[in-house]
This record gives C-alpha cells, sequence and structure tokens, in this order.
C-alpha cells in the first residue's frame, strides 16, 4: 500500500510529540516531511534556562537527534521556513521555493516571544527569551557586559535572569504586577519568592512601567513612567508569548488569538491539523507542555484512523523550581466570593500552602517552598473529588511522612507522577512489572516520565522502590548510555572485557539490551567501546555509526554533503591544489572554503558524486566528520617567523600523520604553536603545544566552543619525541576511560588533571598506553581509499558503508 504524506509544519516539541505518537500507532502509515524554521533538531524548550544558567550543554536537551529522523525515515528540511500553504493543491511552499505536497498537514508553528512596541526595541542588546538563538546572544553579551535588565517577571524572566547572575552580570528584573509569577503564584506566595530571589542577589523594580530603551547604537538603560532610569547593557524581554498564526491566517483558515481547532485537533480546513501554543481549543490556547502532549496523543489517534477519545481540555498545573525555590499551583487559586481558602504559612522555614474550596470539591492550590503535595492535590483537582468526610486541615499535611511511609505508596494507580507527559503512577508500575524496567532512564525510555523538565525523577525512583521492594538496586540508577540498557559506560566496558564479547548484538544479548536493536545513541557506543577494547580483533560496523561517519562527508540541510580532504599540518602545496581546482570544476561544487582548522571545505556535493570525488582528489579523508583526530592546526615555526623557536610545521605533520584515523570518545582537535604568541590558538584545543626556548608546553583540555575553556598546562617537555610520547598516551587513556561522546574538556574536569599527570608519570603505565595506542593504530586504512580500489559500483560503495 502507497504511503499517504503527512507535511508537520514546525520542529518544537508539540508537533514532533504528535509524530512520535503517529509512529507508536502506525510506523508504515505515512511518508513524512518536518520543515524546522531553526537550524537544531527538536530541543527542549523548558531547559533553554539551563544552558542559559551553565547546568547543562544544548547537545544536552535534543530530544531527537539527527538520527532519530533517519531511523524513522522521515525528511527534514531545517532553516527553512513554510511561507504558504495551497489549499486547492494541497501543497505547502518553504521561503527556499521547495513545495511538498501533502495527504495529511499538521501546523505546529508553535508562539513568537511577546516584544514591547517600546522607542528603541530595535538596539542592538535587546532580546527575547525564546530560543538557542536567543541564548546564544545572551551568552555573549556576558562576557563583554555586566549589567542587565529582565522586563517580565513571570518564570520566563525569573530564570533568565537567574542564569544571567550565573554569568556574573549585575541583573534587574523590572515587572508591571505588584508580585511575581501572578499567574502561578497567589500574592503571598509572589512575595515569599521576591524575598528568596533577593537574598541570591536579583533586584526587582516591581509596578514599573517601561517608556523607552535609550542609547545610541546599543542600548544603554531604560527609562520608566515615572521618570526614573536604569542603566543596562542587555535587556531581555520576557513579557509573553502569542500564538503564531501568521501563516494560517494567510491560507484562510479559521483564526482567533490561536488557530481554531475541534476536539479532534482539525482546523476547518480539510486535512489540516493543528497543534501546540498555536492551537486554541474552546477559546483556550495552552502554553504549557503538559495539555500539547495531551493533545499530540488525540490527534495521533484521530490522524491514523484510530477511535480517539475527544480532547476536553486541560487542568492547568504548574510544579518547578525558580531559582532552587520548589513552587506548585494548580487550578483556580485565586480567592473569590464563592470559594473559601485553607492556608499554612511557616514562616520560619519559608513554606507556604494553600488550597482553595468551593462547596466541597478543591478547586485550586498553591505550594512554596515544599511542593511534595502537588501531585496529590492535582489529581484530587482534576477528579473534582468530594472532601466532604475528610479533615480539611489534614489534606495539606504530607501523608505518611510521620510514619516514615513514602508519599507516592499513599498516591492511587491514576495519580500523575510525571505532569509534563501525563505519566500515571499506574503506567509506571506496569512499565516494572511487564517490561522489566528497573532504573530511571528505562522508565524514561519507556514511558516518557521526567524526559521534559526531569523534576519528577525522585517521584519516579520512589515508585521504582516501592514497586521492586528488595529487588531494587539502589545503584541501577545511575546514568545508563541509553534507554536500551540500564548499564553505565563502565560496566558494558566491563562486560566486554571480562565475557569476550566481539560484535554489537552479542553485548546487546549478552548484556540484557531492553530493546533487540538497540538505538541510535546506544550503537554507536558500543561500536566505538568494542573497537577501543579489541583493536586488532574486532570488525568495525559502520552501520553503526552516525550517518556523516559513514559517508566520511558533513550532510547539509538541502542533502549535499561537505567534503574535507586530509591537509597534514594545514600544508599543501600545487598538486594538491590542482586537483581540488579540478574536482570542483568537475562535478561543479558550488562553495569552496578554507575552514578555521587550516583546510579546504568543498560544500555542496551530490550524494552520488562522494565516491568519484574522493577518486578524483586521491587524497585521504580529513575526518572532518568523525570522532577523531580532525585537524592539528599550526604557525609557519621557526622555518620562516622571526619569532618562532620551535619547528612547529613539523611537529605538527608528524602528529597528524601518527595519529590519524584514531577513534575516539568525541572529535580532537590540535593546535601547534613555535612560540608564546600562539598563532595557532594552541591554548583553546583538545591539546595544544606551545614551543618555548628548549622545548614545548603541553596544554590540555582545551575548547573553543559554546562552552569556552582554556588548557590546563600538563607538561613541558625538551623533545619532539617526548611530546608524541605524551600525547600518545594521553589519548589512549582519554580513550580508555572516557564516555562516548565527552569531548576531552568535560573529561578533563570530570577525572582531574592531577589524576592524569599521576598516571602519565608512572613510565610503565606511560610505555603501557603508548603500546595500546600503537595496536588501535596499527588498523587504521583511509575508508574511501580502501572502498574505492575495490571497483565496485557506487550502490555497493554505499551498501559498503552502511548508506541505503
Amino acid at each position: 500500500m502507497e504511503k499517504k504524506k503527512l507535511v508537520l509544519i514546525g520542529n518544537g516539541m508539540a508537533g514532533v510529540r504528535a509524530i512520535e505518537e503517529i509512529l507508536k500507532v502506525s510506523k508504515d502509515l505515512f511518508d513524512i516531511t518536518i520543515f524546522g524554521s531553526e537550524p537544531h533538531p527538536n530541543y527542549n524548550r523548558i531547559l533553554l534556562s539551563k544552558v542559559l544558567q551553565g547546568d547543562t550543554k544544548v547537545k544536552d536537551i535534543t530530544l531527537n537527534d539527527w538520527e532519530w529522523y533517519e531511523e524513522n525515515n522521515i525528511t527534514l528540511f531545517t532553516g527553512e521556513t513554510v511561507t504558504k500553504i495551497n489549499p486547492e493543491m494541497m501543497a505547502v511552499v518553504s521561503d527556499k521555493g521547495r513545495v511538498v505536497p501533502y495527504d495529511e498537514l499538521i501546523i505546529a508553528t508553535g508562539s513568537v516571544p511577546f516584544i514591547l512596541p517600546l522607542p528603541g526595541a530595535d538596539k542592538q542588546g535587546v532580546t527575547a527569551f525564546r530560543d538557542i538563538k536567543d541564548t546564544d546572544i545572551m551568552l555573549e553579551a556576558s562576557k563583554n557586559y555586566k549589567k542587565a535588565a529582565v522586563i517580565g517577571g513571570g518564570l520566563l524572566g525569573l530564570e533568565a535572569a537567574r542564569g544571567l547572575l550565573n554569568l556574573g552580570m549585575d541583573v534587574s528584573v523590572i515587572h508591571i504586577a505588584p508580585t511575581l509569577m501572578e499567574r502561578q503564584l497567589d500574592e503571598t506566595a509572589g512575595r515569599l519568592l521576591q524575598k528568596e530571589l533577593e537574598k541570591q542577589g536579583m533586584k526587582f523594580l516591581l509596578e514599573a512601567q517601561t517608556q523607552e530603551i535609550y542609547g545610541t547604537d546599543r542600548v544603554e538603560g531604560l527609562k520608566f513612567k515615572d521618570g526614573t532610569q536604569l542603566e543596562a547593557d542587555l535587556v531581555v524581554m520576557a513579557v509573553g508569548i502569542k500564538p503564531n498564526i501568521e501563516l494560517a491566517k494567510e491560507s484562510g483558515i479559521a483564526v482567533n488569538r490561536g488557530i481554531i481547532v475541534n476536539d479532534f485537533l482539525q482546523t476547518d480546513l480539510p486535512h489540516v491539523y493543528s497543534v501546540g501554543e498555536c492551537a486554541e481549543h474552546n477559546g483556550i490556547p495552552y502554553g504549557l507542555v503538559a495539555p500539547l502532549y495531551e493533545q499530540a496523543k488525540v490527534l495521533a489517534s484521530h490522524i491514523c484512523g484510530q477511535e480517539a477519545a475527544p480532547y476536553q481540555g486541560s487542568v492547568l498545573s504548574t510544579q518547578l523550581k525558580v531559582s532552587g525555590v520548589e513552587v506548585f499551583s494548580a487550578g483556580d487559586f485565586m480567592d473569590g466570593e464563592d470559594k473559601k481558602s485553607l492556608k499554612v504559612f511557616d514562616e520560619q522555614d519559608g513554606i507556604y500552602k494553600k488550597i482553595v474550596l468551593k462547596g466541597n470539591k478543591i478547586v485550586g492550590a498553591v505550594l512554596f517552598g515544599d511542593s511534595k503535595e502537588g501531585n496529590r492535590l492535582f489529581s484530587m483537582i482534576k477528579k473534582e473529588a468530594d472532601i466532604s468526610d475528610t479533615e480539611k486541615i489534614t489534606i495539606l499535611q504530607p501523608i505518611g511522612e510521620e510514619a516514615g511511609a513514602s508519599l507516592v505508596a499513599t498516591m492511587s494507580a491514576d495519580e500523575i507522577i510525571c505532569g509534563c507527559n501525563g505519566v500515571s503512577k499506574g503506567a509506571i508500575v506496569q512499565a516494572i512489572q511487564e517490561k522489566g524496567c528497573t532504573s530511571v532512564d528505562a522508565i524514561k525510555a519507556c514511558t516518557s516520565a521526567s524526559r521534559s523538565c526531569g523534576g519528577c525523577k525522585p517521584l519516579v525512583a520512589d515508585v521504582l522502590q516501592l514497586t521492586l521492594g528488595s529487588e531494587f538496586d539502589a545503584s541501577a540508577q545511575k546514568e545508563a548510555i541509553c534507554g536500551c540498557t540500564t548499564l553505565s559506560r563502565e560496566e558494558i566496558v566491563d562486560g566486554i572485557k571480562e565475557k569476550g564479547l566481539t560484535h554489537i548484538r552479542e553485548v546487546m544479548n549478552v548484556l540484557g539490551w531492553e530493546s533487540e536493536e538497540g538505538c541510535s545513541k546506544c550503537r554507536p557506543a558500543v561500536n566505538y567501546y568494542l573497537g577501543m577494547v579489541n583493536p586488532t580483533k574486532y570488525e568495525d560496523e559502520r552501520e553503526s555509526r552516525f550517518v556523516n561517519e559513514r559517508m566520511h562527508a558533513n550532510i547539509q540541510k538541502d542533502g549535499t554533503y561537505s567534503v574535507v580532504p586530509r591537509m597534514y599540518g594545514g600544508v599543501t602545496n600545487a598538486n594538491e591544489l590542482r586537483r581540488i581546482a579540478d574536482v570542483v570544476e568537475k562535478y561543479e561544487i558550488p562553495l569552496v572554503k578554507v575552514t578555521g582548522g587550516q583546510r579546504i571545505d568543498l560544500f555542496g556535493v551530490k550524494k552520488d558524486d562522494l565516491p568519484k570525488v574522493w577518486q578524483d582528489l586521491d587524497m585521504n579523508s580529513g575526518y572532518a566528520y568523525g570522532k577523531s583526530l580532525r585537524t592539528v592546526k599550526t604557525c609557519v615555526g621557526e622555518t620562516f617567523c622571526r619569532f618562532g623557536t620551535q619547528d612547529s610545521m613539523g611537529l605538527g605533520i608528524d602528529l597528524e600523520k601518527k595519529f590519524e584515523g584514531l577513534q575516539t570518545p568525541h572529535k580532537v582537535k590540535m593546535a601547534v604553536s613555535a612560540c608564546p604568541r600562539s598563532c595557532a590558538e594552541s591554548g583553546f584545543k583538545d591539546i595544544g603545544f606551545i614551543g618555548i626556548d628548549g622545548g614545548w608546553e603541553i596544554y590540555v583540555g582545551g575548547n573553543g566552543g559554546t562552552h569556552v575553556r582554556g588548557g590546563d598546562l600538563l607538561y613541558k617537555v625538551k623533545t619532539d619525541q617526548e611530546a608524541m610520547e605524551i600525547t600518545g598516551a594521553y589519548l589512549q587513556y582519554y580513550r580508555e576511560t572516557a564516555n562516548y561522546l565527552e569531548r576531552t574538556s568535560a573529561w578533563i574536569e570530570r577525572v582531574g588533571l592531577a589524576h592524569v599527570q599521576s598516571v602519565l608519570d608512572d613510565k610503565n603505565k606511560r610505555t603501557e598506553l603508548n603500546a595500546r595506542m600503537d595496536e588501535a593504530l596499527s588498523v587504521y586504512k583511509d575508508p574511501w581509499k580502501e572502498i574505492i580500489e575495490s571497483k565496485k559500483t557506487t550502490k555497493e560503495l554505499f551498501e559498503t558503508v552502511g548508506i541505503s
């Protein structure tokens, strides 16, 4: 049966969640295409504040990586925006002129930040806080400026303020209301929150109305309606969001505040659905993740032709930590004529609890400082539980706590543990009993509980402990490499060594993987660990590598590839340059660029041309796409430079030739500078060498990416031979002890520089490490040269590297 064409406009959390739910119902019903305006795969927008605060990195908040799209045969166009929907042709048109037909269409364009129409709002240094780009603007500003103003005292504004505080900025929050987070907290809780945040260093201007943002080209401060002013180098607007409905409106789809949908998330156009922050159901556009995921489930069932219970709206709740302070609210928590409230206030410990009653039913609740009762209260509000026979003051007491009982023991099966993803206690218990889940990571993979904000992880662990009883293994709650297994990196490597495992499938069978085939996270990791343990015996499983590594080319967002030939030490010659020029002309390659690593990158190579391009280049792969040594950057050194004290090009070429093709947990970059001027930027590489009188200084753990880190001085050595020996031992120790996809900068901070030095100080250990390094290097063969020499057809070549 021919698949129907499904197009999703919007690559955000709600839209992609709908696709996930559709794939659960039927993997083979649709040929799926997704358009995303951002140049990233689907990520967790809720955790952007943690990226800003420095608690995590962008890659760690990715919900569905590039491999997920490939595994599910989803065509993804990133950095591309749909500008037109043609209902008559049943097709969408992008800003790049791409026309894609659909049988079913889902609009998930989300929301856009509301920017106050103030004079000066267009100045440099004024930003919203909505996506990765905004986060990068704020991170960059914090390096050069010190005074930040955040307009908006809601959740987003306070998270931005906390992040900017962490970055060392002086932060003032401007809010038009008399108390903070007035949509989620009552007056008492709002003032308690303000008091707590002031202790952390935030400043507040409440009931303040901004009149103007002043400055020349860049913002210099704010003027308020009462005539006062505030100096600021950075202004973050976090005053709210509005549904992104322009595309739907221009396409003739009925809109109000949002895109109007019925109980099955259908718009008024046939075969067109809408979900997420852009959709409006019964007059309400929802902005929290839990109702959006509820909508996604209903939409998925209906679009797949399954009988689905209609979406009937959501009771809203918020349970989170604001700068480390626990807060919770749900339902209608404001006092009113026909409502009564019950409050408990422990001023000494900063704990405030309030429930709002309408007759004999709880209709709302606010908790501050201790939110453990949040899930139970939310469940009572949703069920409209009658509390006529309950002594009301006991509702705010932690049930079972005095007797030492677990909170989850008192919860019924239908009570929600994970509010973001709507996962009940019963669903988690079922996953434990029927699917053998024994860790929080396994529960997350199986049910999605704790997948979004992560705040429910302690409750999930409690349910595990309660259900498993004596079989509960606290040590199993460590960080597993993925949801397919409860095993950590160390346990997998030990299992491979102890049991003599030699194949990915064997590892998964013997070590008890939950998923028979594994996933895009664990297969590349296990493939690496097998090769690292047994380099001469293990045959690399190329189909388990990431697509860029399999192709030895970097896939671009338009489906073409970029190719980087190897240039040892950044040094080339006329013959190589001539071959590159001939290839560019022959295959009509549209862009040739010199990279920051002193290499030439050829952009826009067609997939079918890749084998012929490599054959005509007759140069080794630069491994610019693999988890391996990428480049060794060099300055010209003492050969030409009057300041150079060492032969930087000579050492750089020797290093690159020796460690070429080495498989490592993550990419590795090196640089060699002939003197302390460090023209090759040696201080910010994984391994950097700086020439001094009489030898080299070796720096390690540097990183020039989004989290810049200067390298640590590892050793001073006198000769090139010593430099090579130290480098070999250091890299091998990194290979043997780092987690897969852990950069050297993160690894050195985790294990400690002093520990690494203690290992390398032992001459016997250093010799053993270098011996294992030489063994690993002995199996290297340039992948494309080996394949091309086999004289296979293009199709056979791709099959050889695991590409269909």
